[in-house]
């Protein structure tokens, strides 16, 4: 059985007078659309949120029901992402964590935290509490902000398994709405990823502004045509 993420790194935090800051990105793989990030952190003594899960392995309807379940449980969140220009500018490990801190600041203006100048959180909230800060997968000091790194994060700690939930529902909502604006790719239904749909479409039409062109099989396409 896959396992279900817990509070226990949050009650660790918490029983030091912190809150813990999990943040996830989604959208590494895709040949198209921006990488998004999330930063979510819930208020401390707070219960677990009930069906949370790994959010690939969850179907689009539960991911939007628990994202809704997130925004009214989360003491604040941030949302952030990186285009792709800029992943095809930086490369996709430097774009995620361009991602991940713009979503980290945005939940730091929305919570009355400032930033150190070393990264760390100043405090200047009534409760006068500090944020530590976790991310899924491996460290990424592109982040610009001190944090502990959780491999499989996602499936193991609440703050990070909510993260990746808000940033996957955000992500496919925007890619739907760009299938809209850029027919005959399947966006609809691969939201960017390289199904023989997609791959279909730009050998027919061509890349758009929103593909990046510097992966495979879009980086052999651009040099040939």
């Amino acid at each position: 059985m896959a396992p279900r993420p817990t509070l226990a790194r949050e009650r660790a935090v918490w029983a030091e007078e912190h809150l813990l800051v999990g943040v996830d990105e989604v959208g590494r793989g895709p040949l198209a659309g921006p990488v998004v990030a999330a930063a979510v952190v819930f208020p401390s003594g707070c219960s677990a949120v009930r069906g949370l899960r790994d959010s690939k392995m969850l179907p689009p309807s539960v991911r939007a029901r628990l994202a809704e379940k997130i925004l009214r449980r989360a003491l604040a969140f941030g949302i952030g992402a990186a285009s792709a220009h800029e992943i095809d500018v930086y490369n996709i490990r430097v774009a995620s964590a361009i991602a991940m801190r713009r979503a980290i600041v945005r939940l730091i203006r929305k919570s009355s935290l400032a930033p150190f100048p070393t990264g760390q959180c100043r405090p200047t909230d009534r409760a006068g509490l500090r944020f530590r800060i976790i991310i899924d997968g491996l460290p990424l000091p592109e982040i610009g902000y001190a944090h502990e790194a959780l491999i499989d994060g996602d499936a193991l700690c609440q703050s990070i398994s909510a993260a990746a939930i808000l940033a996957k529902t955000l992500r496919d909502r925007l890619m739907q709405r760009l299938a809209d604006r850029y027919p005959g790719y399947g966006w609809h239904t691969n939201v960017g990823y390289g199904t023989e749909e997609h791959q279909e479409g730009l050998r027919v039409q061509g890349p758009t502004r929103h593909h990046r062109l510097t992966f495979a099989p879009l980086a052999q396409l651009t040099l040939s045509l």
